[in-house]
């Protein structure tokens, strides 16, 4: 069905016409704000045919409409979904095998840096770009660790 295959100045009327009587009671028994509201909204159907937005309603309606009765009933569409989700699927596959790839890429280049490197018996060299850690005794001095705090708590009169 078209759009201009249906009445619709005598069926927008109508519609404001009934919704300006009912404003008006709504005005009587609810008061003013309310009868100014329901008038809004009554004035809304002619508005729309006047300005042509009730046509444009009426093809993005019927566009939505012939779209979902195709997706629904027509098997390429559903094919071509498919295919879709497939190849969605893909290419999430493929990232995440060339991620690991990389990664064990990296990890075996470490590993055989690090095996030419050091003779048997010495230690291992950092690789390329690292520092080296700073070696510390294993035993820290306690008397040093205790002497500065001891002498803040001198310095306000507390033994």
């Amino acid at each position: 069905m078209s759009f201009t295959a249906i009445a619709w100045t005598p069926l927008c009327v109508g519609i404001t016409v009934v919704g300006l009587v009912l404003s008006y009671l709504a005005f009587r028994r609810r008061g003013l704000a309310a009868g100014l509201r329901a008038t809004a909204w009554s004035l809304l159907p002619l508005a729309a045919l006047l300005t042509g937005i009730l046509e444009t309603l009426w093809n993005v309606v019927s566009a939505l409409v012939s779209f979902v009765t195709r997706l629904v009933l027509s098997p390429m569409v559903w094919t071509g979904i498919v295919l879709a989700g497939l190849s969605v699927l893909l290419f999430v596959v493929s990232g995440a095998l060339r991620g690991r790839a990389v990664t064990r890429d990296r990890k075996g280049s470490a590993a055989a840096d690090a095996s030419t490197a050091a003779p048997t018996g010495a230690p291992a060299a950092a690789p390329a770009g690292k520092a080296k850690p700073v070696e510390r005794s294993a035993q820290p001095a306690a008397a040093d660790d205790f002497s500065d705090i001891e002498d803040l708590l001198r310095k306000r009169g507390i033994d």
